[in-house]
């Protein structure tokens, strides 16, 4: 389907899209008036050229001389493809102009050490084109989704949570639960209850072990609560098991940015909604739903309740209904409010006769904004502030907003308000090198760290299948069918010179362990790189209940001093229920849990883990099995403390900050606690 593939090395995109930068800067195809207006180009020069004049085209001279390494012919070194290819796409994007569509995912991005190098000069290509938020271009999702107005906003935290947000991880992109297990480790807490949320962190985060051990471990966590509508390994070890609705046994709204617009859906339990339309009164939905089962809204709002019985504890107020004072909001009013403050839908439900809540209940959707673009240029009161000789409009010392020409615009949500080519955020807090967009990391799995000579090869266990979602579709039986096993990708060239052929065993050795796996020969693969798809290899113990379709029968071993086994007893196999299916099961392969062998890679700057691993590939030891696995979790938190390391040698707390007040987090402390 693609014009041009390009199969860069992993790491290696950085460099790719500096290239292209640089090609369009030198062939003049990027958007002058767009840079000139939206970019802090002055503060680029200020900043790191303090004797040159404030000039665009200076500037522009600048910005050359410094992207002057980033040629075709290195990039194309770096990522191991044709440097005219590089050419040739460059030119494609730079003549796209204000249509360029970019995407960034999990891949690349959230791969590599420094993979947020990638997101931020692919970013770059879509402001040297001028093709931010335009028809064509690329917007970011926050402008396509719905935001919903709530009947109550409580106050943020009056504390910060260094077990979420370590204090070292000062520009972490969210919160660091991948690393939880290792900070209570290091003695930095405890949790005396820990909820997880349709989240199954024993399966699908790294080092998978150091989670069995935390949450075994009652000085850790003292009381585990497992929410979650499918059964998973995590809920093996929980103290409580809840079990939560689906689609379609609650109420829930989602957006997604599918389009240059803004929408919003309504989901709604079939069987409570339907007792509803036969006149039968119910309180809870689990009294309707197959096998008495909670929906979240009303478990968190029944629970703080319940907690603050007298009001005491300042938690009731917040659960208070806005159309029945002194009582408990019930389901029906909480989305009532928020449909009866969804721009446009009152006057939509009363076109037809309808409250709004009638309105979604019916129709299931609705759309809010049509034709969203540009949305940096919403016009301000002209009197809003004080406008300085750059353009930014100041009000009680804070920018709010830019004047291009005559007039006065909110922009970006950036210090600036502009696209920022300079950041001083990143000179603030100890990185004054990244400053600008630049490769000046290098991915922890680069070719230079690669021994061929040792079978070193980087592992790809992040990329996806169409049939499945995450860790939570293994209860789909017909997806399970379709898909149900991860051999390892390994190209044909690599495979010759290891001696393998498809279906044959491989041991891959990560950092901390090791996992067998069979052999899938494939030229669908970069040579030096292997892969293993996300979502398979899914397990229950022997005592154990739970999802079949997907599941493989194994025993854990902890053979101590951190040393852990686990080998498959028996695959999937039939059995007799009332569905006929579960009793036509033909396959047996449950897959490999290969996440459970990975090292935690925490980036000291984006704080998000580095997917990718360094691995070692042989054949299996006598002995060694299909689906064996082995971990040593003293050397994983060996590996931990290294990456840890790393971030706590360039922590840097500009006036106290924690984190930069800008950046966007969620559930914000109070302002106070910003601050150490």
């Amino acid at each position: 389907m693609a014009d041009e593939w390009m199969p860069t090395y992993p790491g290696s995109e950085t460099a790719v899209f500096l290239a292209i930068a640089k090609i369009i800067l030198d062939d003049g195809l990027y958007d002058r008036y767009y840079i000139e207006n939206w970019v802090n180009w002055d503060e680029y020069l200020k900043n790191l050229h303090p004797e040159d004049p404030v000039e665009f085209d200076q500037f522009i001279k600048r910005l050359s001389e410094e992207w002057a390494e980033y040629t075709p012919e290195f990039a194309a070194q770096e990522a191991q493809i044709d440097p005219e290819q590089i050419v040739r796409v460059a030119r494609l994007v730079g003549k796209a102009g204000s249509k360029l569509s970019s995407h960034v995912w999990r891949g690349a991005s959230i791969g590599n050490l420094g993979g947020w190098q990638v997101s931020r000069t692919l970013h770059l290509l879509n402001v040297l084109t001028g093709s931010v938020g335009t028809v064509g271009g690329t917007s970011p999702s926050a402008w396509n989704k719905f935001h919903p107005t709530f009947f109550d906003s409580p106050p943020g935290p009056d504390a910060w949570n260094e077990l979420n947000w370590p204090k070292e991880y000062t520009l972490s992109h969210y919160e660091m639960s991948e690393i939880l297990p290792h900070l209570l480790k290091d003695n930095r807490g405890s949790l005396d209850v820990y909820f997880t949320r349709v989240f199954n962190p024993v399966w699908t985060y790294p080092d998978g072990f150091t989670w069995i051990e935390m949450l075994s471990d009652e000085e850790k966590v003292g009381c585990h609560v497992a929410l979650t509508p499918t059964w998973n390994e995590t809920a093996f070890f929980a103290d409580y098991v809840l079990p939560m609705g689906h689609a379609s046994e609650r109420h829930d709204i989602n957006s997604y940015e599918t389009q240059a617009g803004v929408w919003i859906a309504f989901r709604q339990p079939v069987l409570r909604e339907k007792a509803r339309r036969d006149g039968q009164e119910v309180e809870f939905t689990y009294e309707v739903n197959p096998g008495e089962v909670w929906e979240e809204d009303e478990f968190w709002i029944e629970l703080s309740w319940r907690i603050d019985k007298d009001g005491d504890l300042g938690i009731r107020k917040h659960f208070i209904s806005p159309y029945r004072p002194g009582e408990k909001i019930n389901i029906d009013e909480y989305y009532q409010y928020i449909f009866e403050n969804t721009k446009g839908l009152p006057a939509a439900a009363e076109k037809e006769g309808l409250t709004p809540l009638e309105y979604m209940r019916k129709y299931g959707a609705f759309l809010v904004d049509d034709e969203v673009y540009r949305n940096n240029e919403k016009e301000l009161n002209n009197s809003i502030g004080i406008v300085k000789p750059n353009g930014q409009i100041e009000k009680d010392g804070k920018v709010v907003g830019v004047k291009i020409g005559e007039k006065h615009y909110s922009g970006f949500p950036t210090p600036s308000k502009r696209q920022e080519i300079y950041s001083q955020t990143m000179v603030d807090f100890g990185y004054p090198e990244h400053a600008t967009p630049g490769y000046k990391i290098k991915s922890h799995v680069h070719l230079d760290e690669m021994d061929r000579s040792k079978n070193e090869f980087v592992l790809l266990p992040n990329f996806r299948l169409p049939t499945h979602i995450h860790s939570r579709s293994a209860n789909a039986k017909w997806l399970t069918e379709i898909a149900h096993r991860n051999p390892i990708w390994i190209h044909t060239k690599d495979a010759e010179r290891l001696g393998v052929n498809n279906g044959d065993l491989l041991k891959i050795t990560t950092a901390i362990g090791w996992f067998v796996d069979k052999v899938w020969v494939t030229e669908a693969i970069k040579p030096g790189v292997v892969a293993c798809s996300h979502h398979i290899g899914r397990w229950r113990r022997q005592n154990d209940e739970g999802n079949r379709f997907m599941t493989n029968t194994v025993n854990i071993k902890n053979l101590g001093a951190g040393k852990w086994k686990m080998e498959t007893i028996s695959g999937v196999e039939p059995w007799k229920t009332d569905d006929p299916d579960t009793n036509r099961i033909w396959w047996r392969d449950g897959g490999v849990h290969q996440n459970i062998t990975h090292a935690a890679n925490p980036d000291p700057i984006s704080g998000a883990h580095c997917w990718l691993q360094k691995v070692s590939i042989s054949k299996p030891e006598k002995g060694e099995k299909y689906g064996d696995i082995f971990v040593d979790t003293n050397k994983s938190f060996k590996h931990f403390k290294k990456w840890n390391e790393w971030a706590k040698a360039r922590e840097t707390h500009p006036n106290g900050l924690r984190r930069p007040l800008w950046m966007a987090r969620p559930l914000n402390p109070q302002l106070e606690n910003y601050y150490l």
